[in-house]
């Protein structure tokens, strides 16, 4: 298992020590999945947190009317998890779903807190990335509240321009809370207005 992406990516928060990366690395469960192929699903627990290697996710619930509403994507460099279910060890309220071929690194519920009792510092670390996780999810809410559908999508696009050129179009628009002919439409009032 190439444990690398994960080590560099933790080590520009905390610095570990040899010793520590062996420990950790030694806790780790690398995972390919396949597009398509399901890591959580809604009911089940989420006794695992995800790196993504390669590829790309995303993170829904389907309502009681059968309609998907997509929460966040996933790509490499980020984390996946349904982290409330993590945490609490419930069952989840959302589905994990790879939309390419997919790589992972995996910690167990049980390996991460054997973990931050034998390396604090990660424990620094994981506070730190759920800390950012938060924020981004805050500021989302509000720009869902304040923020006009095009406005919502020019910031989505801005942001994140690798992710759109991966997904179909009406993920976009599911994750943006609109119909993909919603969509098409604010896509060309754009191009018109360039």
């Amino acid at each position: 298992m190439n444990s690398q992406p994960l080590l560099s990516y933790i080590n520009k928060i905390v610095t570990l020590t040899e010793e520590e990366e062996t420990y950790f690395t030694s806790k780790l469960v690398y995972r390919k999945y396949l597009k398509g192929q399901y890591i959580l699903q809604q009911g089940d627990v989420s006794n695992k947190i995800c790196f993504i290697v390669s590829g790309c996710v995303k993170m829904f619930y389907v309502d009681d009317l059968g309609q998907e509403h997509i929460l966040m994507f996933g790509v490499e460099n980020w984390w996946t998890s349904d982290l409330g279910s993590f945490v609490s060890q419930a069952p989840s309220d959302f589905n994990v779903q790879c939309i390419e071929d997919t790589e992972l690194i995996q910690v167990s519920h049980n390996n991460i807190e054997d973990t931050y009792s034998k390396i604090p510092k990660l424990e620094r670390c994981f506070r730190i990335i759920v800390e950012k996780a938060y924020v981004a999810s805050q500021k989302r809410i509000v720009r869902n509240f304040s923020m006009s559908a095009k406005d919502r999508y020019l910031v989505f696009n801005e942001s994140y321009p690798e992710i759109e050129q991966r997904i179909p179009q009406y993920m976009v628009a599911s994750y943006l809370g609109i119909t993909k002919e919603f969509l098409s439409k604010i896509k060309s009032q754009i191009a018109t207005e360039k």
